[in-house]
């Protein structure tokens, strides 16, 4: 019975003190707003859950085949796709438009917010065909670059590093085109999904594959080319973070490596600073590397083997 009573304490509000915690949460909010100098609250900023839902929306469209409808048929693809579209398209528009108003400085630029963020979203959705045609590069680079790949169903349904590029693509395209903000959260949702953390400041070609993945990242200024294959925990970072007399760090400066094409980065590899690894190059296992590498080197802990210079006499 003594059970029964204490379930039903544990019930009321009064169990956990819950006014008194309310009223000190208000007082931080209050603070904080005194802090920062605003006299009204802040808008609202994305939400995280809605653009998962935008994202899911996204992925159904362009693989309407494989991950739309379940029962979906042939001639009801077109209007399927059409309407999952118009849906994500509006909660997209009104993210984007949280962001341009959370950032604005004035009741102009709030005005134009809805404006804004409807072109935005209009162009996104303009480069959807050109995405489709690099996500279908990107799963046939890991269907050929993975022996136990059955199939590129599999590789779509199954691989995370597919899960983050198709994010990654675009989150790129919202990044570019003024709404950097949702470009990171959809970045973030994929990171959190998949363990693999690709700003969408990157700049990634075709035919990319990321194996297994977990711990890759990659960061801002990042410039990656085609036929690029990483692998798990491989690190494209900076090296330093510049800083301006105040102290406060530079943005926005190109601090990322430069993968030129056809590279293959293997797993636990560190590669940091605006370095470039050359054309065909493979950079081994658990490799720390801050300097650039030539077109077709071969970097490993063992031994580091550097193509020698056409120019150079022996």
């Amino acid at each position: 019975m003594k059970a029964d009573d204490d379930s039903d304490n544990r019930s009321a509000p009064s169990a956990w003190n819950t006014a008194a915690i309310v009223a000190g949460l208000r007082e931080q909010r209050t603070r904080l707003l005194a802090d920062r100098k605003l006299t009204v609250r802040p808008p609202k900023l994305p939400a995280r859950r809605a653009l998962i839902g935008v994202m899911e929306a996204m992925t159904a469209a362009l693989f309407p085949n494989r991950l739309g409808q379940y029962d979906l048929a042939d001639d009801g693809i077109d209007y399927f796709v059409g309407h999952t579209l118009d849906v994500a398209f509006g909660t997209l528009c009104e993210q984007i438009e949280r962001e341009l108003f959370f950032f604005a400085t004035d009741g102009g630029a709030r005005h134009q917010a809805r404006t804004q963020a409807t072109a935005i979203t209009r162009k996104i959705g303009a480069a959807l065909p050109a995405i489709r045609g690099l996500l279908e590069t990107d799963i046939r680079a890991a269907y050929e670059g993975d022996p136990a790949a059955r199939s590129v169903d599999e590789i779509l349904a199954c691989y995370p590093g597919i899960t983050a590029v198709i994010h990654h693509r675009i989150a790129h395209q919202l990044y570019l085109h003024g709404a950097p903000l949702v470009g990171r959260i959809v970045a973030e949702n994929a990171h959190s999904a998949t363990g693999i953390d690709i700003h969408p400041g990157a700049q990634i070609g075709r035919s990319f594959f990321i194996d297994h993945g977990t711990g890759v990242v990659i960061g801002e200024t990042a410039v990656i080319g085609t036929h690029v294959r990483l692998y798990q925990a491989v690190t494209l970072g900076a090296k330093r973070f510049p800083a301006a007399a105040d102290g406060t760090l530079l943005k926005g400066n190109p601090r990322h490596p430069i993968v030129e094409d056809d590279v293959v980065i293997y797993s636990g590899a560190t590669i940091l600073g605006r370095v470039t690894i050359g054309r065909g190059s493979v950079i081994g296992g658990n490799v720390w590397l801050t300097h650039s590498v030539p077109p077709g080197s071969n970097i490993t802990q063992a031994n580091t083997r550097i193509p020698p210079d056409e120019n150079t006499l022996p």
